[in-house]
């Protein structure tokens, strides 16, 4: 079976998007300075209160800033979101870093759908699980199920603009292997990759439950560029698939830097 932590990691690193990466930053509250979180994650690490530097926290758009005192308790996911922002610092993501790293990316999607909620006077009745240590099996399996399903919208979201060719899906290809891909996970890439577009597979299993669909909503903004009229397109669908507010998405393209 595929490691969807593990390609999901390997998606972020290598980048599905030219600006995908620089929107991860943003998200982090980077503003350019990714060492201010780097900074941020070790004093939470080694027992610091977790507060925002100025830098890190100044000029909105970056989610991490505003619930990062509240993961002081979860080493996993700190640990995960510094490995996310190593990764964006040039540490990589190869082999078995790339479960940390997608750990990190779950964390920066829950905590950017968290945040994105919030905002918009949804306050989520649970913490998203991407928050959360798991506690045995059961909810470790129910991370990785998440990290299948962002994967899949990152991989259908990419379709929408037509220019996925075979020649696209080896270059990914071949940028994750960079990081270990597996071969099992690159058959699952180029299966997903030839499929047809499918909004509804994306969003019926996030239907219901508000904060897995602002995170493949926000994770689909990772995987495309949004300069076309398609992609535009394909983004009004899935919002409207998955039953987010018009003010919940405008806040997480705000967070992320990408124009509405």
């Amino acid at each position: 079976m595929a490691g969807f932590m593990d390609m999901l990691g390997s998606m972020i690193n290598q980048g599905m998007s030219q600006t995908g990466r620089g929107r991860i930053s943003r998200a982090l509250g980077g503003n350019g300075n990714l060492n201010d979180i780097m900074g941020n994650l070790t004093a939470m690490m080694s027992g610091g209160s977790g507060a925002p530097s100025s830098s890190a926290a100044g000029g909105r758009g970056g989610a991490l800033p505003d619930i990062l005192g509240q993961l002081a308790n979860n080493k996993m996911a700190v640990g995960g979101l510094g490995a996310l922002a190593g990764a964006l610092l040039g540490g990589g993501g190869g082999g078995a870093a790339r479960g940390a790293v997608g750990g990190g990316g779950l964390a920066m999607l829950a905590s950017l759908a968290f945040s994105a909620l919030q905002q918009a006077g949804q306050q989520p009745a649970d913490t998203p699980r991407g928050l959360l240590e798991p506690q045995n099996e059961q909810e470790s399996q129910a991370l990785e199920n998440d990290a299948e399903l962002i994967v899949k919208a990152m991989i259908n979201a990419a379709k929408a603009d037509g220019n996925i060719d075979e020649g696209e899906i080896e270059r990914i290809i071949g940028k994750m292997q960079e990081d270990g891909l597996t071969e099992e996970e690159k058959q699952f890439f180029q299966t997903e990759a030839a499929k047809p577009i499918d909004i509804e597979s994306i969003a019926a299993p996030a239907r219901g439950d508000a904060e897995l669909a602002a995170q493949v909503y926000a994770a689909s903004l990772l995987a495309i560029e949004v300069d076309t009229d398609a992609e535009r397109h394909y983004l009004q669908q899935l919002s409207t698939a998955l039953n987010l507010s018009p003010q919940v998405t405008a806040i997480i393209h705000q967070s992320l830097g990408v124009p509405g």
